[in-house]
This record gives structure tokens, C-alpha cells and sequence, in this order.
């Protein structure tokens, strides 16, 4: 069975800051398990990755999920960022995005009181992962 992954690495989204995308980079993929293996042979020149959601999923390859997200999402383009070394799978997710998404959960859900919010990175992995079964 297939598992679909979010990643983020600190020193990328270092990185990401100072070259002017953002500190909110994460690495989505698909594979068989154990994802640790995949996690801890790094991307992007980095090691420090660190899985941050995981769901399993069915009759998906790698690239079916790049693109569903892709549709909502800003893909950031491997041959324009050479640290990327022609990896696909890294998008730029906005913090806007994320909350918009918990709030409509919430609001669907019936929850009549509002809560400030506060985003972790396994937020972010789950509104990648939301993105990618839809």
C-alpha cells in the first residue's frame, strides 16, 4: 500500500527566505513504506528533513499527486532553482491558505466558536495531503 508524505526541512526553508520564496517550503511525494528510508536520503542537497503528515492512499503514483496539488498550489519549478537539482514535488504553501482551510473545516464541521489559530508544520501537511485526495 502507497503513502503520501509531507516534508519539510529547516535549512531549505532557510534558504527559501533569503532567496526570496518563503520559509514555508514542503516536499510532497508518494511511495511505498517505510517513508523513513526515502526521508533520511534527503532532497535539495539537505539532510535535516523531517516528516511531518503521512495518510494512506491507494492507486496514486508520484506524479498524479504533484499535479492535483499543483492546481491549488505554487509549484516551485526545479530548473529555475538549481539547489533543487531537477526534483519535482516542492511547493511554496502560504499561511492563508492554511487557515482559510482550517476554518472552513471548522465551519463545516458545526463548530460555532472561534479560535485563534496558530499553524504547525503538520497543518501544513495536512492541508498538502487534503489537496492531493481531492
Amino acid at each position: 500500500m502507497g503513502v503520501i508524505y509531507a516534508a519539510r526541512s529547516v535549512a531549505l526553508g532557510k534558504w527559501g527566505a533569503d532567496v526570496g520564496l518563503s520559509k514555508h517550503i514542503y516536499k510532497i511525494g508518494y511511495g511505498e513504506e517505510p517513508v523513513k528510508k526515502l526521508i533520511e536520503a534527503g532532497w535539495a542537497g539537505e539532510r535535516d528533513w523531517a516528516l511531518v503528515a503521512k495518510q494512506e492512499a491507494e492507486g496514486l503514483s508520484e506524479e498524479e499527486v504533484i499535479a492535483r496539488i499543483a492546481r491549488k498550489q505554487k509549484m516551485i519549478d526545479p530548473a529555475f532553482y538549481p539547489r533543487l537539482k531537477g526534483e519535482r514535488g516542492f511547493f511554496k504553501v502560504l499561511p492563508a491558505h492554511v487557515e482559510n482551510h482550517i476554518m472552513m473545516t471548522r465551519a463545516l464541521a458545526g463548530a460555532a466558536e472561534r479560535v485563534e489559530i496558530k499553524l504547525k508544520p503538520a497543518d501544513f501537511g495536512a492541508f498538502l495531503i487534503h489537496n492531493a485526495l481531492r
